[in-house]
């Protein structure tokens, strides 16, 4: 198995929200997206996580919402071009599924469209019911 030369942090106050925005802003799910909503995100998530350098720079974040207890949601799951291929987003999502302050959940979600195989690899499968999901989804708003 190859070294893993990254350094994972949870925590608010932890993360690079300058550097976060930067890196969600550019893809294709938020772009446009600000830095205020970034870190409101944030600060009403169950777990922020960070994947850093060990120089210090923040090449990778993901977060979670969550009851604690019966459900999670992993979302906004992004590692910096320039070190993909390297198990970044394998090792934040083991990093979440283990993490003592979420480890009970027994439900977990997430969506994406360009890291299934990844995602496989971590135990995430297609849902068992996926017609039974429903959705409301707005424009967001310009602020």
């Amino acid at each position: 198995m190859p070294e893993f030369d990254y350094v994972l942090k949870s925590g608010f106050n932890k993360m690079d929200f300058a550097q976060v925005t930067y890196m969600l802003k550019n893809s294709y799910r938020s772009v446009g997206l600000k830095e205020e909503d970034v870190v409101k995100g944030a600060q009403n998530s169950a777990l922020v996580v960070g994947a850093f350098t060990r120089k210090g720079l923040q090449v990778g974040y993901a977060r979670v919402i969550s009851d604690k207890t019966r459900f999670a949601y992993i979302l906004d799951v992004y590692v910096d071009e320039n070190h993909r291929r390297k198990q970044i987003g394998q090792n934040m999502i083991k990093y979440i599924l283990n993490h003592p302050e979420i480890r009970d959940v027994y439900q977990w979600a997430l969506k994406n469209r360009d890291a299934h195989e990844a995602h496989h690899k971590v135990g995430f499968q297609q849902p068992s019911s996926p017609f039974r999901g429903m959705e409301i989804r707005h424009e967001r708003p310009n602020r």
